[in-house]
């Protein structure tokens, strides 16, 4: 299970159980809805339309088999300034991608290393995608929607470093 011990929640509830399921719910894709710790209209619309294509009963509430059958729902890592590894490296592979069409600017190299270029890179992608420009990538900048269809930054940086 990918969203293991997690509670019941319904429209008017609020908090990181709410970003957990909201993130899921982006990684169906569902675009549409917002990452922002509020279960209002647009969440439960967004769990409706879910369980009806996953053929549960679609009340617009986040149970236990609505929870079983969302994707990890975990947040991606918070990445800024001083922070190193393989996942600020890819991350710095997709924002190069993006800064060669022009959008915002380069990385510099793919080293794994959020420094200087890295931190004005993530401010122009944040500039772009219409979220804070503070150069920290935290879950507004992860769910910004990418030009190709369906995807994300941290779609296109790789699920696979969520936190369970």
């Amino acid at each position: 299970m990918s969203n293991p011990g997690q509670p019941e929640i319904k429209r008017g509830d609020k908090g990181t159980v709410v970003l957990r399921a909201q993130r899921a719910l982006r990684r169906t894709p569902d675009l549409s809805v917002e990452v922002d710790g509020d279960f209002g209209p647009d969440t439960e619309a967004g769990v409706k339309r879910f369980q009806k294509g996953a053929g549960l009963d679609d009340d617009g509430i986040v149970g236990k088999d609505t929870w079983e059958a969302l994707p990890n729902g975990g947040p991606m890592p918070l990445l800024k300034a001083g922070s190193k590894g393989d996942v600020v490296r890819d991350l710095q592979e997709v924002l190069a991608a993006g800064a060669d069409s022009g959008d915002w600017p380069s990385p510099g190299e793919a080293d794994g290393d959020f420094g200087a270029e890295t931190k004005k890179s993530v401010e122009g992608f944040q500039k772009w995608g219409k979220v804070d420009a503070d150069g920290i990538v935290g879950d507004k900048t992860w769910a910004v929607p990418l030009h190709a269809t369906n995807s994300t930054l941290e779609t296109a940086v790789g699920l696979d470093w969520a936190d369970d």
